[in-house]
């Protein structure tokens, strides 16, 4: 497992009993995780330093109730990149902390490369963590979710974390059919990146399901990578699927292309603790 140990504004303080207690830069928060099955608690006291807990409702959903004045929305930093944060529905805060090992694993192969003129084509993107790390690393990047609002998000990441004026080009659409209209311009990428939901519609209505749709995406990308690609990244959280599947369908898709794939998890570690909270898998085919 490759931990995102490397964090100063984020850290898990406790986990117990399907929650963990973490620290948002000065925000402390309480949020749900199925991974953690087991009752106990490592640091009773801190629990009460929370200022805000994600409660799950009986009958399906849930929300945030507050237990100490906290801000609408703040600001948190990896290195030299920075992220904004605020409460949303559905327990999320706008970063997944993990991600991390992957932020500094594309930033290292993009500056690392030795070549100019890099194209990243980032798909089901967010609110652009990976899109913030690529463009600080160099490179221009082509940023596609179907979400007005998480885009709107991620150019406020960029433009936080002083990026303003790298190329980054915004895409409210359906991934799918984004990659689609790519194919049909001849329009060519030197790395790809996504993160698909288990189970979303796009802007029209399109129905993804990842166990259904992965393998066709894959194929459909294969068709926008350059003749000289850098590397392609898939990250998951689909509960059951193995990083190793995320590895067999790149190895399938991409037996064109020479290069090396790997797969693996994703997770954060506890502070003051030997636990580590598994967090998503990834597959890589790089250079």
């Amino acid at each position: 497992m490759e931990v995102a140990k490397n964090w100063k504004d984020y850290e898990i303080l406790d986990m117990s009993d399907g929650e963990k207690l973490e620290r948002w830069g000065n925000v402390i928060l309480i949020r749900p995780d199925p991974q953690i099955i087991w009752k106990e608690k490592t640091f009773p006291e801190k629990w009460k330093t929370a200022n805000a807990r994600y409660a799950r409702s009986s009958s399906g959903g849930g929300g945030w109730k507050y237990n100490k004045k906290m801000p609408e929305n703040w600001q948190v930093k990896y290195n030299d990149l920075t992220f904004n944060i605020k409460p949303m529905g559905f327990k999320h805060t706008g970063l997944f902390p993990e991600q991390a090992v992957n932020w500094e694993w594309m930033i290292n192969k993009i500056k690392s490369s030795g070549r100019k003129d890099i194209k990243v084509l980032n798909l089901f993107a967010y609110t652009g963590g990976a899109t913030v790390a690529c463009a600080y690393a160099g490179a221009s990047v082509c940023h596609v979710d179907s979400s007005k609002g998480m885009v709107a998000w991620a150019k406020e990441n960029i433009v936080s974390s002083g990026l303003a004026e790298r190329p980054v080009r915004f895409i409210i659409d359906d991934v799918t059919k984004f990659v689609q209209r790519e194919i049909r311009r001849g329009n060519k990428y030197d790395a790809i990146i996504m993160d698909p939901p288990s189970y979303g519609r796009g802007k029209n209505g399109e129905v993804w399901q990842f166990e259904n749709n992965i393998s066709d995406l894959v194929e459909l990308c294969e068709q926008v990578l350059s003749d000289n690609p850098l590397f392609f990244l898939i990250n998951s959280y689909t509960t059951g699927i193995s990083s190793k599947v995320l590895e067999n369908i790149l190895s399938l898709k991409l037996r064109r292309k020479n290069g090396k794939l790997s797969s693996g998890e994703i997770g954060l570690p506890m502070k003051d603790s030997c636990l580590v909270l598994p967090c998503g898998i990834y597959g890589r085919w790089e250079k």
